[in-house]
């Protein structure tokens, strides 16, 4: 997510923060790289000019030139702007209302309105713990109504039938009366898309949202589409009391240019951000974090959030309980925790929210990617119970057999076993007390993280 414009900022913002002194000349030259990165990301124009004319008149100030570290100072500045662009602070759902609060969505065809449905369901029933009710008004797109059934069936939350015959206004009205006597506490709206703004797509939703007065309005959009998806942000905005703006496809979006401009030009705060295809893939969107993630500071509060809400802690405390017996770690328990690490994004994912993640080089995210950690899985599949209790056991004609059973080479499994065996040293020394020597290891990995990866 934002690996182009990440690149380019993350590159100027490091040439400041070492400089000892900062003069107006230089400011200004690494203001106009900014610029450039900005219009290079897509970013709508005015959003660009209102940005840079803000961060240089506090980088002309007293607050950074007289500052005892102006380089640092002013990457605060860019910091806090980039910030102030993208809205401050989250901004919640507004679910205070007599239930069912209605959540309707709007957005154009192909904008992953409907998978975006699923997993704001989802959210509301994992993270807020409230009964949500589905339904689709979309009776023009083929499946439409099908896709929605299959994705409420997924997520575990409750399915208002519907068909392609039926008046969309009249869908609704029935979903509402469903939702009230099955005492749902939200009702989300899934309305047809269009391929391109137009009067009658626009009639359809107004008469949609008079028919049932909604809490929350929302915009989805998909974020690929740069500036073009705050332009279309503002029409729909123009026409609807819209509450808020849903960003899509930003997993693949290395741009950035709709996150700094949908703001800026609706007026409207980015509430959610579609981060993967997985129904688990949608996150509150934190202006705050977004920013320090563009500058290369890493998003560690959202690391800590995703680890608590997706480890296992019943296998998490299990594991713990047996390291601290003294029993072996072993190739179930590092099964289980190349598992979690997947629900978790994968390690390319987690590197990104990490301090300096955004310039780790893209062939060594790839090896640390999910298809490296599922061929590690793989690897432990093809094992015998027996095996995976005891390692030990994997001699030469074992490996072989391992490698032709998961589809790799007795390289990969040298490799995975190697790795298994740097672990078990590590959790034995953990669970005999030696928890100073794990630290100096720790730290250690840390120097060499600092300085680069040692030569091979």
């Amino acid at each position: 997510m934002f690996e182009t414009l990440s690149e380019r900022l993350s590159a100027t913002v490091q040439r400041l923060r070492g400089r000892g002194r900062l003069t107006e000349a230089n400011i200004r030259e690494s203001l106009r790289e900014v610029r450039i990165a900005l219009l290079e990301a897509d970013v709508a124009l005015p959003v660009v000019q209102a940005l840079i004319q803000r961060v240089q008149v506090k980088a002309l100030g007293q607050e950074v030139l007289k500052s005892l570290t102006p380089g640092q100072a002013l990457v605060k500045v860019v910091r806090d702007e980039l910030t102030a662009v993208m809205g401050t602070q989250n901004t919640d759902l507004n679910l205070a209302a007599a239930p069912p609060a209605v959540v309707l969505m709007a957005g154009l065809q192909g904008a992953g309105k409907t998978t975006t449905v699923a997993k704001l369901a989802r959210f509301l029933k994992e993270r807020r713990k409230k009964k949500v009710m589905v339904v689709s008004a979309d009776v023009y797109r083929p499946a439409a109504i099908e896709q929605l059934r299959t994705l409420a069936s997924q997520v575990d939350v409750l399915f208002h039938p519907s068909s392609g015959d039926q008046d969309p206004v009249a869908i609704a009205r029935s979903a509402l009366d469903a939702a009230k006597k099955n005492f749902a506490d939200v009702l989300i709206v899934d309305t047809a898309g269009r391929l391109h703004v137009d009067a009658e797509m626009m009639d359809e939703i107004k008469a949609l949202h008079a028919a049932l007065n909604p809490v929350e309005t929302l915009f989805v959009v998909d974020s690929m589409t740069g500036q073009d998806a705050a332009n279309t942000a503002k029409a729909f905005a123009e026409a609807l009391p819209l509450s808020g703006v849903i960003l899509t496809k930003t997993d693949g979006d290395a741009r950035g240019g709709a996150a700094l401009s949908v703001r800026y030009i609706t007026g409207r705060p980015i509430k959610f951000i579609g981060v993967s295809e997985k129904p688990e893939g949608l996150e509150p969107f934190h202006p705050d974090r977004i920013a320090q993630r563009i500058l290369g500071m890493g998003d560690v509060l959202s690391l800590v959030e995703q680890v608590e809400q997706k480890v296992d802690q019943e296998k998490a405390k299990k594991l713990a309980e047996k390291v601290i017996k003294g029993k072996r770690f072993d190739l179930n328990d590092m099964k289980d925790q190349l598992e979690q690490m997947i629900n978790m994004g994968g390690m390319a994912s987690l590197m990104e929210k990490l301090p300096g993640g955004m310039a780790i080089p893209e062939n060594m995210k790839s090896q640390a990617g999910d298809d490296a950690v599922k061929r590690m899985i793989a690897i432990i599949n093809s094992m015998t119970k027996k095996e995976r209790r005891h390692p030990d056991l994997l001699n030469g004609s074992r490996r072989a057999r391992i490698a032709r059973g998961s589809g790799t080479q007795p390289a990969d499994v040298n490799r995975l076993l190697k790795q298994y065996q740097q672990t078990e040293k590590m959790m034995a020394k953990l669970g005999s007390g030696g928890l100073k020597g794990v630290m100096r290891q720790m730290k250690g990995a840390m120097r060499m993280m600092g300085g680069g990866m040692p030569p091979r």
